[in-house]
């Protein structure tokens, strides 16, 4: 998922719970707009850096993955030199 696609859409769940939070207050869902992009942009930063923690979990997954595979690779040979 691309980083524009992940922010837009915590940002549209944030709009969508600001709507809820004035849906139980039985409040005028437009009259406070700046509250709905107070609550836009900081779900917006959560979907950036939910975007940005998957790329660094990724990253070290793959690094796990490669220290793993060269460890069974040095258990191979060790275990060829044995014999």
């Amino acid at each position: 998922m691309s980083m524009l696609t992940n922010i837009v859409g915590f940002s549209l769940f944030g709009l969508l719970a600001r709507f809820g939070q004035l849906g139980i207050q039985k409040r005028n869902l437009f009259d406070n707009m700046g509250g709905h992009a107070i609550s836009m942009a900081v779900f917006g930063y959560a979907g950036y850096w939910a975007y940005r923690w998957d790329i660094r979990a990724a990253e070290l997954l793959a690094d796990k993955r490669a220290e793993i595979a060269a460890r069974r690779q040095q258990r191979v040979t060790e275990r060829a030199g044995e014999s």
